[in-house]
């Protein structure tokens, strides 16, 4: 079997394990990619979380010896979840972005990956495969838009034709030389929804975010939210899906198929009092599974506590006051005072008092200053 027949067995096999959609391409460095990067890194707009070597990042030949090409693969997820509970007066409820609903999503593609080195490795016992998701040094959206897997949007996501911009990337190196795939064009033409409603203005301008002040960044620091951000979150515990629900390639696109990714309405939108005070074995035991679980519990209790005073519930004023009491953690304890300011009762005014005369920590008393300044404009 030559090399072009071995391509057409594997898109097939791909398909056969799951794999929504499968493409090609060369295994060249990313050369415009690297300048775009360099200039994110000058203007301080990376979220921290990337690779910082940009040779790494733009040239395929460094992770793999005789890189040949790269094949990307895209996996489809649910944009809408089935039977979603309603938050009310006294059960308000957070939400997990899309990209946290259903098992996660890097265990998901490393298996569909695996499987492909798999089926590769039987066909030349000599192929060289390097696999890698989200978290690899290489661009998933750059080597997808490469690939001819969907176009990379000015909200900075890869949208297919087929599924949007709900879908999960990967890619394989290899020393194998397919034949590459024809880039798509740009579909987004005029359009600039995304841009306009972005809801801190992380998206600069097309195709450049500044990830500092991306809400699905934010979500994930575990510091004290910046006060400009704490109002903006909304009642988000992990990501933002703002600029794809709104973008009208998104419109009617629902992409069931894939059972590993259906939401659990009580993990994607649970109650936001109970996770106040769960503990880490808790925590793990309910969400360990999801993707938005990574960065462990303190950040996803501290945007619960954000999301509580945005909905002024009056009912989790005794929780805020014990975790202002009681919490090792000043970053709780912090995010609590303002809570309980930004709520406004007279029991939390009484609470931020008694914690201004024993806090011992900087960072909180000046929280539970904005608190009571909170309450003395109510």
């Amino acid at each position: 079997m030559n090399v072009n027949q071995f391509q057409q067995e594997l898109i097939l096999y791909a398909h056969s394990i799951g794999i929504d959609k499968i493409g090609f391409a060369s295994s060249d460095p990313f050369r415009e990619l690297k300048n775009r990067l360099k200039r994110q890194q000058d203007l301080g707009y990376q979220s921290g979380f990337e690779e910082k070597d940009l040779e790494k990042r733009t040239t395929p030949s460094l992770l793999l010896n005789e890189a040949e090409s790269i094949i990307a693969i895209a996996i489809a997820h649910p944009s809408r979840m089935e039977n979603a509970p309603q938050g009310k007066k006294g059960e308000r409820r957070g939400i997990f972005a899309r990209a946290s609903w259903g098992i996660d999503y890097h265990t998901v593609l490393r298996d569909r990956l695996a499987k492909l080195e798999q089926f590769i490795a039987k066909y030349n016992v000599d192929a060289k495969t390097r696999s890698m998701v989200d978290t690899g040094e290489l661009s998933d959206r750059a080597v997808a838009e490469r690939a001819g897997i969907g176009w990379s949007a000015k909200n900075c996501a890869v949208i297919t034709p087929e599924f949007g911009s709900y879908v999960y990337l990967g890619e394989i190196i290899t020393n194998i030389p397919f034949t590459p795939d024809t880039p798509m064009e740009d579909e987004c033409g005029e359009c600039r929804l995304c841009l306009d409603v972005c809801p801190t203005g992380a998206l600069i301008e097309g195709g450049q975010l500044n990830a500092q002040r991306c809400i699905a960044f934010l979500t994930q620091t575990k510091s004290l939210l910046p006060d400009e951000f704490r109002t903006k979150i909304g009642n988000r515990i992990y990501g933002c899906d703002t600029c794809q629900t709104v973008c009208p390639k998104n419109k009617g696109k629902f992409n069931k198929h894939q059972l590993e990714f259906q939401a659990d309405p009580e993990i994607a939108k649970p109650l936001l009092i109970p996770l106040l005070k769960m503990s880490n074995k808790e925590f793990k035991t309910k969400f360990g599974h999801v993707s938005g679980s990574w960065r462990g519990k303190k950040p996803i209790q501290r945007n619960a506590i954000l999301a509580l005073a945005h909905f002024k519930e009056e009912s989790a004023i005794p929780n805020l006051i014990d975790l202002l009491e009681n919490d090792v953690r000043p970053v709780i304890r912090g995010t609590a005072a303002w809570a309980i300011g930004k709520i406004g009762t007279e029991e939390g005014r009484l609470a931020l008092n008694k914690a201004l005369q024993i806090e011992i920590d900087g960072e909180v008393l000046n929280e539970i200053h904005k608190g009571l300044a909170f309450l003395t404009v109510n």
